[in-house]
């Protein structure tokens, strides 16, 4: 019997990412919600009720600031987000939803609660339970070692 290749877990992670942003992106279609981007739902899960800077949306969302950026502006010009003035800062300004964006982000996180109760029932609860725990669980920084030795300082080199 012949076995399936081996993917790497990074993989494996964007495969299941896309699997929930599919899903969610359809169900807000059905809905007659506005398309919006990977980028541009990234940038929805990673806002603060009060506000974000585009700077912080950035670090967040692991992108640089011109995709931030990007993501905003399509977003603005769609009337899902808008810019405010910092009051912390008169130099920077925060990025929140309006009412419209308010309203599609509720619609989501109700759709993505609903994929996880599909999941469930298709790979089981404890299944998605164990994969919520490991995610959640902090993995520390990234190793720094050059990639040669990284597989060397492991474990399994100890044996």
């Amino acid at each position: 019997m012949r076995h399936p290749p081996h993917r790497q877990l990074p993989r494996l992670l964007g495969e299941a990412r896309r699997w929930f942003e599919e899903a969610m992106f359809a169900a807000l279609e059905a809905a007659g919600e506005q398309p919006v981007s990977a980028p541009q739902a990234q940038l929805f899960s990673v806002l603060e009720d009060g506000g974000t800077t585009v700077s912080e949306a950035a670090r967040r969302m692991g992108v640089t600031r011109q995709t931030a950026h990007q993501a905003v502006h399509g977003l603005v010009a769609a009337g899902m987000l808008e810019q405010v003035p910092d009051p912390a800062s008169a130099r920077r300004r925060l990025i929140r939803r309006t009412a419209a964006g308010e309203r599609v982000h509720r619609q989501a996180e109700l759709i993505l609660e609903g994929l996880e109760e599909r999941l469930a029932e298709r790979i089981g609860r404890d299944a998605v339970n164990a994969l919520r725990a490991a995610l959640e669980t902090p993995w520390g920084d990234p190793p720094t070692p050059a990639l040669g030795t990284l597989r060397e300082s492991g474990p399994e080199a100890t044996g």
